[in-house]
């Protein structure tokens, strides 16, 4: 079952209230730190619980047919799930804060000194050094959202929904639309790079042979989220010639 498969995971605290959550990660945690427990929302649905500042937010997590949601994101398994986690997510809140998710609190916790062993052999075992980041990251691979993006002969702007999935970057005229206006192919893409030659704040580009491409994040923060990811793929690419 899939809390028996949780045992393994040892940040998961079982029926750890809401309460006691924001009591434990508030008086022992430090900024960044996340713990999973069950939700009362129903058998199969969790909580992910996170130290942000001085408050504690929670994030619906929730099993269906074997698979696993979080926000946007679907996870086809468990260590899927805690890979992504792994790579230390943005996550948005409902105030417009970013909160990263750094270090995930283990259940068992008696002395100072065995918390950092197993804060150390977490970092150690979900890959979270930044050497180990990149081939441990399957769930890193996929994105999308809205950009704002510069037309190619006339330069005005438009929103459009972009998804990027293996080497591709596909971006289409509204997220409900099953076919895109293109296709970029990131094998063919030279750089990706902030851009400050727009008259625009958060703009980035991406360089092909034939074209460079002028796109807008609505914040810094998700800007910098597509080119992190981006050149993440480009550094993928090149490892594989």
């Amino acid at each position: 079952t899939f809390s028996s498969i949780l045992i393994t995971v040892i940040w998961y605290h079982y029926d750890l209230s809401r309460h006691a959550a924001e009591a434990l990660l508030l008086s022992n945690g430090v900024d960044g730190n996340f713990l999973l427990r069950n939700s009362n929302k129903g058998p199969d649905c969790y909580a992910l619980s996170v130290r942000a500042k001085d408050s504690v937010k929670h994030f619906h997590v929730r099993r269906q047919f074997g698979k696993y949601s979080f926000g946007f994101n679907e996870f086809p398994s468990l260590q899927d799930f805690c890979s992504h986690l792994a790579n230390q997510p943005l996550l948005g809140s409902e105030t417009g804060n970013l909160i990263v998710l750094r270090f995930p609190y283990p259940r068992q916790v008696e002395e100072p000194s065995i918390y950092e062993t197993v804060c150390v052999h977490t970092v150690m075992q979900t890959g979270r050094h930044e050497n180990d980041l990149v081939p441990n990251a399957p769930a890193l691979g996929t994105k999308e959202g809205y950009l704002v993006k510069q037309g190619a002969i006339i330069k005005n702007w438009k929103q459009r929904w972009f998804t990027l999935n293996r080497n591709e970057l596909k971006y289409f005229k509204d997220k409900m639309f099953v076919e895109p206006i293109r296709t970029l192919d990131l094998t063919e893409c030279s750089a990706v790079q902030f851009d400050y030659s727009q008259e625009r704040v958060n703009c980035f580009c991406l360089v092909f042979p034939e074209r460079t491409f002028y796109l807008c994040a609505k914040s810094g923060a998700e800007a910098d989220e597509w080119i992190k990811i981006l050149r993440w793929k480009l550094s993928q690419i090149k490892k594989g010639r």
